[in-house]
């Protein structure tokens, strides 16, 4: 790993000479592993001049040309994936195997990419309609109308990318731009950007061109250029709903094409004939996985009937043995949050649970950890109530709240009245309560005995609510539209 992050413009490793550089420290130890260069409004505009250069020829190369360099990079990607991996453990906190599985599924989604080709093909429909304005006799029958319909690129476009998922998240919006015949600036989160940088090295290494995907660091100033600026035409966001919000307005008002993917608070309905084993199971991996740092956490459980005779007990029993360490460390299971002011927010978050009467029935704050670093063990409230702070608002760390509810149709409700709209999921082997949970519940990504309905590159990352801002959502076909607008061309040959 080097020991600064450089800006990637025009194809070039940049520096930059501001005093400003923040220190990168291992969650896990607190140890300084380098540092990232942040940038001014100005290289920032140099990001975006070297992408807008780069543009004309870009969306001119031939489709299949452009998917040729993702081919490429995907297998770089699977010969570097261990690499990545490491640097994500490091400067991010996460296990290995769930670095590898967030690096895989990064690939995932360069590999739907190299698929743009079938994706963005246009329609036509020939003989729409006569014209007999020019026929010199009645026999002509009239001059035929066809009209057809083309995908064609944007522009330059930007990504706003957070710490969660440095690798995968950037991948979610880049590769199919720059595929569409986009140009892309990336602006990363600044706590963890080297495994970006990697990344975004490993592009080059496969071809791509000069200025057709720039990277640059930076805080809240260079992120409102980005956003603002006169040559961008669309802005991709994935972070917080509160920078969401601003992002979508501040852009959209500037006259771009934005898609906001925010926060959450996710829901689990736990009813009494769930698979008892399973839905212990699966609830642990998507409360405490990731350490509860992702959009698709399940961090609220709620309990019909007398499910929650079991699934708390079941629960507590199971999460006293998260194995509570380095990312690093062999049999792993539970890393530490990105950095202190992340652990002091899930601790400030126990303190509001019990504080508003909740009962904390499992405390990570007397886990079995490492004494130094970023860490705080899984934690379980029992007896929520959905108006309570740690019910209502993302944590985003490992902290599970549990509502009982009498019936279904009173689990339904408490999940609604959830301001976030991203994932709800219900464990039941009865299809009538699953299709009903289907039809009711308000969340964009439901699933049925399934702890994270994580979606697969080809379909949209299609959060609701005020856990999305904007129109068309990442990936899926969803993803090429964002990154394309349509053309329409009706012909007449006289």
């Amino acid at each position: 790993m080097t020991n600064s992050a450089q800006h990637v413009i025009g194809g070039k490793a940049v520096s930059s000479d501001r005093s400003d550089a923040l220190e990168i420290r291992n969650p896990a130890t607190g140890t300084v592993i380098g540092s990232v260069a942040m940038s001014s409004v100005e290289l920032a505009d140099d990001a975006v001049a070297a992408a807008a250069s780069a543009c004309p020829a870009w969306s001119d190369t031939p489709i299949g040309d452009r998917v040729q360099v993702l081919f490429r990079y995907k297998t770089l990607l699977e010969e570097n994936i261990s690499e990545l991996a490491d640097i994500v453990v490091q400067e991010h906190g996460k296990t290995k195997a769930e670095a590898i599985g967030s690096v895989r599924r990064g690939i995932d989604c360069v590999e739907f990419a190299c698929g743009a080709p079938a994706l963005i093909m246009g329609r036509t429909l020939p003989q729409i309609a006569v014209s007999t304005s020019f026929c010199r006799t009645e026999d002509e029958g009239g001059v035929g109308i066809d009209s057809q319909v083309d995908r064609v690129p944007l522009g330059v476009c930007v990504g706003i990318t957070p710490f969660n998922f440095p690798v995968m998240v950037p991948m979610w919006m880049w590769p199919m731009a720059i595929a569409c015949g986009n140009t892309f600036v990336l602006k990363p989160s600044e706590h963890d950007p080297f495994s970006t940088m990697r990344e975004i090295e490993l592009a080059h290494d496969a071809g791509m061109p000069a200025g057709v995907l720039n990277l640059v660091h930076g805080g809240p100033d260079v992120a409102n250029r980005l956003i603002t600026h006169d040559d961008v035409t669309a802005v991709s966001f994935v972070g917080s709903t509160k920078v969401g919000e601003h992002i979508y307005k501040t852009a959209s008002a500037a006259g771009k094409r934005v898609q906001c993917m925010c926060g959450a608070k996710n829901h689990s309905i736990i009813m009494p004939d769930a698979n008892r084993e399973a839905a212990v199971d699966a609830i642990l991996g998507s409360a405490f996985g990731n350490t509860g740092q992702r959009c698709l956490a399940g961090s609220v459980v709620v309990c019909v009937g007398d499910s929650a005779d079991w699934i708390v007990r079941g629960l507590i029993e199971r999460a006293r043995n998260i194995k509570v360490c380095s990312g690093s460390e062999e049999n792993a299971d539970m890393g530490p949050l990105v950095n202190d002011a992340a652990k002091q927010r899930v601790l400030h978050y126990i303190d509001k649970g019990i504080a508003d009467g909740a009962e904390l029935v499992l405390d990570g704050r007397d886990a079995d950890m490492p004494s130094t670093g970023c860490f705080v063990g899984p934690t379980i409230f029992d007896r929520a109530e959905p108006e309570m702070s740690i019910v209502r608002e993302e944590i985003f760390g490992p902290v599970l709240s549990i509502v009982r509810r009498p019936s279904l149709e009173d689990a339904v409700d408490a999940v609604n009245r959830s301001e976030y709209g991203n994932m709800a999921v219900i464990f039941t082997d009865s299809g009538h309560a699953a299709r009903k949970f289907q039809r009711t519940v308000q969340a964009g990504m439901l699933g049925v005995n399934v702890g994270v309905p994580a979606p697969m590159a080809a379909f949209p990352f299609a959060g609701w609510k005020r856990s999305f801002f904007g129109d068309l959502h990442a990936n899926g076909e969803d993803g090429m539209r964002f990154y394309t607008k349509s053309r329409v061309m009706v012909t007449r040959w006289i």
